[in-house]
């Protein structure tokens, strides 16, 4: 079994588990405290030198990098449970266009806004309302690219889901429950694929904790 050594509400460690779970992998969490520092002991840090989740543990295969880890999951079991990545050579490009999008462009923005609203506060600190206020503008502009390329298409990367449009779930979430709902509700096809991917079974099963 995959052991999964992270922290149950982390968006990386979640993403990970919504993997195993789309995928029909069976998985143990081992809870790393993070308020206690465990990620930056020694015994952690040899797994994973960043000192960051998750990391897994695959019957002594050690891997960390959530959308690696998620990468290697999908293609060693690629008979079971949703594809996710395709395996034609367009369809693949396709696919590796919207992980890239989804890295650069949605991930990069709405990021710094997750850590001033919902990471910072469970820290005790307050948020930077100007750096939200500015990467709000940003996040938007990338978001009506999003309406148009879903305007034409189901997905991402076309008209089945990936892990492309899956990796959006831990911090769309985040951002999408800290009173920015009206963000993605007023783009007629974000709204309409954020209620689609944000409602599979295997997403409601981690979204509260891996």
């Amino acid at each position: 079994m995959v052991k999964l050594y992270g922290a149950s509400l982390s968006t990386c460690t979640r993403l990970v588990a919504l993997v195993c779970k789309e995928k029909q992998i069976p998985y143990e969490l081992i809870v790393v405290d993070l308020a206690k520092g465990e990620h930056k002991k020694p015994a952690f840090v040899q797994a994973q030198p960043f000192g960051q989740v998750p990391y897994i543990d695959d019957d002594g295969f050690i891997l960390y990098e959530s959308r690696a880890i998620a990468r290697y999951l999908i293609k060693k079991y690629p008979n079971q449970g949703t594809t996710l990545i395709p395996t034609d050579p367009k369809a693949e490009a396709l696919f590796e266009q919207a992980s890239s999008i989804e890295t650069s462009n949605f991930f990069a923005s709405v990021a710094p806004i997750v850590y001033e609203k919902v990471f910072k506060p469970r820290r005790g600190l307050q948020p930077d309302e100007e750096v939200i206020s500015k990467q709000l503008v940003v996040f938007k502009a990338k978001l009506d690219v999003y309406e148009v390329i879903l305007g034409k298409q189901k997905y991402l990367a076309g008209d089945s889901v990936t892990l492309a449009d899956l990796a959006h779930l831990p911090y769309g979430e985040a951002f999408y429950s800290s009173g920015f709902a009206e963000v993605f509700d007023s783009r007629p096809n974000v709204a309409r694929w954020w209620k689609d991917i944000s409602s599979r079974p295997a997403w409601l099963a981690v979204k509260n904790g891996a």
